[in-house]
């Protein structure tokens, strides 16, 4: 996301002509558009455009008004979201671990966090206490078994103009429809190093497999389980004769410090997600991976002439 721009967003049934129309309305208001993306998914449209407005001929509110006119014609929904509106609106989706949550509610509670946790979304009511501690309201989607009403929790988004959605420790699997609405704009932590251990019960499967390093993962959701983009990750030793009960508790806390990294780096629009991969925008201070300190310890030698850079030579000279 560049954060000079201002971001529109269009989602609703496909329709011919919907590109067409918006264009149409942004050219007569001398807006340019510099990015734009657009995909198809079971006849749900969604576009998203990065526009100049600074030559615009209107005001902020005259061209929000002028989209969301057309668009309630076109019966789509639309988002406009102007660079200098700050801060940005998180929602924070929840079953019944409550670290990640906690450690969210502190930072925005302190100023620290650019962006206002607006609501939090739970399959279970375990944690609305602690929602309610910090004065956010706290909505319960699931049913007795802890499955979710994903209609219902589109609307809450909606409702709630969010920007942002945390998944802290969301044991459940958004469903395509709500990805496809917000690509990279839902951010998971993962209790492992992906790609390694996805799905259930990651810190068992590192157990089982018998690893030396753990770690965990906060990425971008894709369609597919815990493959989209990662974003920040943390590494750890793995004890002798370990438990899952024992690499949990040393992954919990890191599991907080990646999830509060990865959204920070959203929310400072330091991140460019694409092709499966994210980086980090030019003349930003932003480091993924691990620190510079890691490298100094790596040995420089040996290294095989032919992968060697810029070398000329074979094996056998």
């Amino acid at each position: 996301m560049n954060t000079d721009l201002t971001e529109i967003t269009v989602v609703g049934d496909d329709d011919a002509g919907l590109l067409a129309e918006i264009t149409t309305l942004l050219f007569e208001h001398e807006i340019n558009i510099e990015e734009l993306d657009q995909a198809v998914r079971d006849e749900l449209f969604r576009m998203t455009m990065h526009v100049d407005v600074s030559d615009m001929d209107c005001s902020q509110s005259e061209l929000r008004n002028d989209l969301e006119t057309l668009c309630d014609e076109l019966g789509v929904d639309v988002r406009v979201r102007f660079p200098a509106e700050e801060p940005q609106s998180l929602a924070v989706l929840v079953t019944k671990e409550s670290h990640c949550l906690e450690t969210l509610l502190e930072e925005a509670d302190s100023g620290e966090l650019e962006a206002d946790i607006d609501v939090v979304i739970g399959n279970h009511s375990d944690l609305e206490p602690l929602a309610r501690e910090y004065g956010v309201p706290f909505h319960d989607i699931g049913d007795e078994d802890g499955k979710p009403d994903e209609a219902e929790l589109l609307d809450l988004l909606e409702g709630y103009g969010i920007d942002l959605i945390a998944l802290a420790r969301y044991i459940r699997i958004l469903s395509p429809d709500v990805v496809f609405r917000y690509q990279n704009r839902i951010i998971n932590v993962h209790p492992s190093l992906l790609p390694a251990f996805p799905g259930a019960r990651a810190y068992m499967q590192a157990v089982e497999e018998g690893v030396r390093i753990g770690g965990v993962t906060a990425h971008y959701v894709t369609p597919d389980l815990d493959q989209g983009p990662i974003i920040t990750q943390r590494a750890f030793n793995v004890p002798d004769n370990t438990t899952e009960v024992q690499l949990r508790e040393i992954g919990q806390p890191l599991e907080a410090e990646a999830l509060l990294e990865a959204i920070e780096l959203h929310l400072d629009g330091e991140l460019i997600a694409g092709r499966g991969r994210t980086h980090v925008r030019d003349g930003t201070d932003a480091q993924l991976g691990l620190p510079e300190e890691i490298d100094r310890l790596n040995p420089e030698e040996p290294v095989d002439v032919e992968s060697a850079p810029g070398s000329t030579k074979v094996a056998g000279d």
